[in-house]
C-alpha cells in the first residue's frame, strides 16, 4: 500500500483552473481576479507546515470475469511486489461493474483479461484533503486540490511505483488531457456511477486510516475527496454507462450482494 502526503506548493501546477472557474460559475472577464484571490489563499495554506494532502493507492494482480473485476488481494498471482499482501483471509476480491446495455456495450471489466488468462496489474487509489475548510473559496479550492492530489499521485504511480511508464514526460495541460497511458476513471464517473463502490474500495483501501468516512449512500467526507480506479490498457477510454434495465439492475444487484431496491436509489432505472 503507497500512501504519499503532498505539501501544498508541490500541487500547485496540478490545478486544473478550467474546474475552479467552472465551480464558480465565472466569465472570462472575471477569472483572472478570483485566480488572484485562489493563489494568495494557496500561498497562504503553503506557509502552514501542517496542511498536506494525501494520496493513497494499492495495486493488484486482477483479471476480469464477465462485468466482474478479480482481485488478487494477497499477490498469488503473479509476483509484482507492489500488490497488496495486507487482506486476510480469502486471496479473491470481486469488484462488480456495470456495462452500458447499447452500443458499445463497454464495461470496465473489458480492459483487464478474463480469468483463465495471465492476470495484469491495476490500482484503486483515492485522494483527500484531510484539514479543515470554510467558506466557499477554501471548499472549491480544496475540491480542486483532491483532484490535483490524485493526478499527480497517478503520474507518480504510472512512472515510478507501478513503473508500467517511465520515461512519460508530460506537462501540466497533457496531463489534464489525459495524454498518458491509460485511465483514472473516479467514483461517480459516467463509467462507475454506483456511488456505494466505495464501500468496496474504502475497506481494500482503509479510509479510515487517512481521515475519510463513507454516508449511507457512499459519498466520501471530506468533500475534498476522491477514489477511483488506475487502469494501464492502452484502449482504455472514458465512456458512460447511461440507463440500464431491470435485467441488469437486479444481476448487478446480485453480484454486489445488495437489495436491488436500495442500488434502485443510486442508478438511473429505465
Amino acid at each position: 500500500m503507497t500512501t504519499i502526503r503532498y505539501h501544498i506548493e508541490e500541487l500547485i501546477p496540478y490545478i486544473n483552473w478550467i474546474y475552479f472557474f467552472h465551480a464558480w460559475g465565472v466569465r472570462e472577464a472575471q477569472a483572472p481576479e478570483l485566480k488572484k484571490e485562489a493563489e494568495e489563499l494557496l500561498q497562504q495554506w503553503s506557509r502552514d507546515e501542517e496542511k498536506s494532502t494525501i494520496f493513497r493507492a494499492v495495486l493488484f494482480k486482477a483479471n476480469s470475469s464477465e462485468d466482474d473485476i478479480i482481485l488478487y488481494a494477497d499477490g498469488k498471482q503473479g509476483n509484482n511486489p507492489t500488490v497488496s499482501t495486507t487482506l486476510p483471509g480469502s486471496n479473491l476480491v470481486r469488484l462488480p461493474m456495470l456495462r452500458q446495455q447499447r452500443p458499445p456495450y463497454l464495461c470496465l471489466a473489458d480492459f483487464l483479461p478474463p480469468s483463465g488468462m495471465e492476470p495484469q496489474t491495476m490500482g484503486l487509489f483515492a485522494s483527500t484533503v484531510p484539514f479543515e475548510v470554510h467558506g466557499l473559496m477554501e471548499q472549491t479550492l480544496s475540491d480542486r486540490l483532491a483532484e490535483a492530489t490524485a493526478e499527480r499521485g497517478h503520474e507518480e504511480i504510472r512512472k515510478r511505483i507501478w513503473g508500467y511508464s517511465p520515461k512519460e514526460n508530460l506537462t501540466p495541460q497533457e496531463l489534464f488531457a489525459e495524454h498518458y497511458q491509460g485511465k483514472r476513471p473516479a467514483v461517480g464517473y459516467p463509467s462507475l456511477p454506483d456511488q456505494s463502490i466505495n464501500f468496496i474500495i474504502g475497506k481494500l483501501l482503509d479510509f479510515q486510516s487517512i481521515g475519510i468516512s463513507l454516508t449511507e449512500n457512499g459519498a466520501m467526507l471530506p468533500h475534498a475527496s476522491t477514489s477511483g480506479l488506475m487502469l494501464s490498457h492502452p484502449q482504455c477510454r472514458h465512456f458512460s454507462i447511461g440507463v440500464i434495465g431491470e435485467d441488469q439492475l437486479y444481476d448487478y444487484a446480485g453480484r454486489r450482494g445488495i437489495d436491488a431496491e436500495l442500488l434502485r436509489r443510486f442508478l438511473e432505472i429505465q
